[in-house]
């Protein structure tokens, strides 16, 4: 078979459809104009859908000090053990998606993406021992997929028949989840990746270009299907931010009646989209909406929405939380922030090469320095148990966390993030980063600073910011403890740097926190 260039992959479909780069959809690019004569259903409350109402926000104090989230970005996707967007891919010819749904299922025209829905059973799947586990590890919010570019839906939806709790493994996943986790005191939040579905998934309308398929059309095109498959044929996905969401107004409407049903039904503490905020007004209404059905009696805000700078869609960084996909922002944020990230592919893949705990554990305390939180996908198996990369890590973020989570939840930034010879990329996809144990990063709690080394010291760890006559701290160092040790350990404030003596054993593997204690 005839290989293709990525741009190919993408491109030649939309050729074969008479469609070039530049086509635009009919219908309103804001949305707001399509719903004048109807009435967007919004929660009584302070919040309106205009910028002026919306940049009222602020961020509730769980999220501040939650610091940890877990995600189960999870669902069908999970089954070829493939990896991320699976049901764009086997689409494509040219694509490993394409070939591995051929070898595996047969041809998209005869088993499609609706035939590896029913082989997703979640067979193994226990909420309540998997949330032990988060909690263990630190998390103190869980997010669910709500629904993924797939457009099915991991609740027992009121408005779309393709949901677990019909087909698949005939249960609420979405309701199981908060469940588990209400029952360990952890916020529920909840993921919706529908907006760029519109467009994202219109391969599955085409056709192969080449025999013995040439011209049958895959089981997309099929009007039988066209509530999963949608019958957006006007709009592709052309791999740029402004093909992301539809501008079709009949969509929009249909975005929100699903979304809204998500949000009245679990009530969620926070509301993740992948993407900036969707369709205009229409989307404005739903935030509106998920923060009047989610204010206290006496007014106070919990929910967190979270989006990213990026895309078609709005972003304001006074309407909630901004979310960098596998990367950091630039030293301390003014406003709380949020890194999503997974520690291997984001559904399960079984050529994917996973992150360590020290990965982990140095990216979490990075971020946290930054006044930010992580959001981390622990890949699941199709049948809702762990890999055991996944295992592993849980087990070490475990024993890091029994010792070390003060210097992580509840604390604030400090004067500076951190000192050290390594920084991370600022932006999306750019999490890579090799640290020393000479990269500190800082947080504070109370009237105590806490020293996070990134790498593993020995001899003495030197901290140049503490140095007698910085700017950032007048007060003396009094004491310095390493948490996991019972006693202080010796110290030097000189006027070059604080010299900490450090132990011949460590209480932790993969970074070192010191307790500082200014007199």
């Amino acid at each position: 078979m005839a290989t293709f260039s990525k741009r190919d992959v993408l491109l030649a479909p939309c050729a074969a459809l008479g469609l070039g780069v530049a086509a635009r959809a009919r219908g309103t690019s804001d949305g707001g104009a399509a719903f004048q004569d109807r009435r967007l259903d919004v929660a009584p409350g302070r919040f309106e859908p205009t910028a002026e109402s919306l940049k009222a926000y602020r961020t509730p104090e769980w999220f501040r000090d939650a610091k940890l989230g877990i995600w189960a970005h999870w669902g069908p996707q999970a089954v070829p053990r493939q990896g991320d967007w699976y049901a764009r891919f086997m689409y494509v010819p040219g694509h490993p998606h394409y070939d591995h749904h051929l070898k595996t299922y047969g041809h998209p025209s005869e088993a499609g993406y609706k035939d590896i829905i029913p082989l997703w059973k979640a067979e193994k799947f226990d909420p309540d021992a998997l949330m032990d586990r988060y909690a263990a590890a630190g998390a103190k919010y869980f997010v669910s997929m709500g629904v993924h570019h797939d457009n099915f839906d991991l609740w027992n939806s009121r408005h779309h028949r393709w949901n677990a709790a019909a087909m698949g493994p005939k249960r609420d996943i979405v309701g199981a989840w908060k469940a588990a986790a209400k029952r360990r005191g952890l916020r529920f939040g909840v993921s919706e990746h529908l907006g760029a579905s519109y467009t994202w998934w219109h391969p599955n309308h085409l056709y192969d270009q080449f025999w013995p398929k040439l011209g049958v059309r895959y089981d997309g095109a099929d009007p039988r299907y066209a509530d999963l498959y949608h019958d957006n044929r006007d709009e592709p996905y052309l791999n740029t931010p402004a093909s992301w969401y539809t501008k079709n107004a009949k969509f929009h409407a249909h975005w929100f009646e699903r979304i809204r049903d998500l949000i009245d039904s679990y009530q969620p503490d926070l509301l993740y989209s992948d993407g900036g905020l969707p369709f205009g007004e229409v989307g404005r209404s739903l935030l509106a909406h998920l923060y009047n059905s989610r204010a206290t009696r006496n007014g106070e805000l919990q929910a967190v929405y979270a989006s990213k700078d990026w895309g078609p869609g709005e972003f304001h960084k006074e309407w909630g939380v901004q979310d960098v996909e596998r990367g950091v922002l630039d030293g301390i944020n003014p406003l709380p922030w949020q890194t999503d990230t997974s520690n291997g592919d984001w559904f399960y893949n079984e050529q994917d090469k996973y992150k360590t705990a020290a990965d982990v554990i140095t990216m979490l305390a990075d971020i946290v320095s930054k006044n930010g939180n992580m959001l981390l996908n622990v890949v699941l198996y199709a049948d809702g148990s762990l890999p055991p990369e996944s295992e592993q890590l849980l087990a070490e973020m475990a024993a890091w966390m029994k010792i070390n989570s003060e210097a992580i939840h509840g604390t604030r930034p400090w004067k500076v993030h951190g000192e050290g010879p390594t920084e991370a990329g600022v932006g999306m996809f750019k999490e890579k980063v090799d640290y020393t144990a000479r990269d500190i990063r800082f947080t504070t709690r109370g009237e105590s600073l806490y020293a996070i080394a990134l790498g593993q010291p020995s001899g003495t760890t030197t901290i140049r910011s503490l140095a007698t006559g910085n700017p950032f701290e007048v007060r003396r160092v009094r004491r310095v403890r390493l948490l996991g040790h019972r006693v202080p350990v010796s110290f030097r404030q000189m006027s070059s740097a604080l010299v900490i003596d450090i132990p011949d054993t460590l209480s932790t593997r993969h970074a070192t926190v010191f307790k500082i204690d200014f007199g």
